[in-house]
């Protein structure tokens, strides 16, 4: 069965940089899309970047774009999925989630209900 485990989260000024991780496990990840997303406080959970398996194509939310860099450390058994986050506003805080979507399409899919595996998330919280 596989597991994804997020880390990484804590709180952090505006302006300053925080790089999450999520550990993947029991399961072939690195044959996946791979993906984060999040959920502000009082919101609805939303998109912030994807990226394929093998060719690494990388895409991302509009809010995020420019500031977020999503990366992954492909191994068979265990597999790491990053985001490295840099220039942070007050509206980047939200609990962060990583999820897989069993495909290796480099069509951008962001909806929520085509990922199967998801993380229980970490909080990220950002100063003004």
């Amino acid at each position: 069965q596989g597991q994804l485990v997020e880390s990484g989260g804590g709180l952090v000024q505006a302006g300053e940089s925080l790089r999450l991780s999520c550990e993947a496990s029991g399961h072939r990840f690195d044959l996946d899309v791979m993906a984060w997303f999040r959920q502000p406080p009082g919101k609805e959970r939303e998109f912030v970047a994807g990226i394929t398996p093998f060719n690494f194509k990388t895409y991302y939310g509009d809010s995020v774009a420019g500031r977020f860099t999503i990366s992954r450390d492909d191994a068979k058994n265990t597999m790491y999925l990053h985001l490295q986050m840099n220039s942070v506003n007050p509206e980047d805080t939200a609990v962060y989630f990583c999820a897989e979507r069993p495909s290796q399409s480099e069509i951008e899919n962001r909806a929520q209900p085509t990922y199967k595996y998801w993380g229980p998330g970490t909080q990220v919280t950002v100063a003004s």
